[in-house]
């Protein structure tokens, strides 16, 4: 199984784990970082997690940082098992992993991981991959 592929398989696995902020473990909770930290470690990839974050008043540079900080690296297009940073509202910042046909995240609003199908719903500030 591919890189891409094993992400996409344990981002699944994780819909319908509460949301919870700063949650790093998905039988408690988890948040945007959260989820992307535990899909990408599933799939063989452990990184330093960031803490000490709000769910506003964020800085998109300092989200690029973690992420190249983990070992990601920016890419042009997208393709599934990609990390995207979207911006949800006014400075406010949000994690996404791309899977066929839409994206799973961590939705507050809703409380738990979630599927979206379709587009993302928030401009995307950029993307992230794991690997070549």
């Amino acid at each position: 199984m591919k890189r891409g592929d094993r992400i996409v398989a344990a981002a699944r696995a994780l819909v319908g784990v509460p949301f919870r902020l700063h949650g790093r473990v998905a039988e408690s909770g988890l948040d945007c970082v959260g989820l992307v930290a535990c899909a990408l470690a599933a799939a063989g990839h452990r990184a330093a997690v960031p803490e000490g974050y709000g769910l506003r008043g964020g800085d998109p540079a300092r989200f690029a940082g973690w992420l190249r900080a983990a070992g990601l690296r920016r890419v042009r297009t997208g393709k599934p098992g990609d990390v995207l940073l979207v911006q949800a509202g006014p400075a406010q910042f949000h994690l996404m992993l791309r899977v066929p046909g839409g994206f799973v995240h961590a939705h507050a609003g809703l409380r738990r991981v979630v599927e979206m199908p379709g587009a993302a719903l928030w401009p995307v500030i950029g993307m992230w991959r794991w690997g070549r």
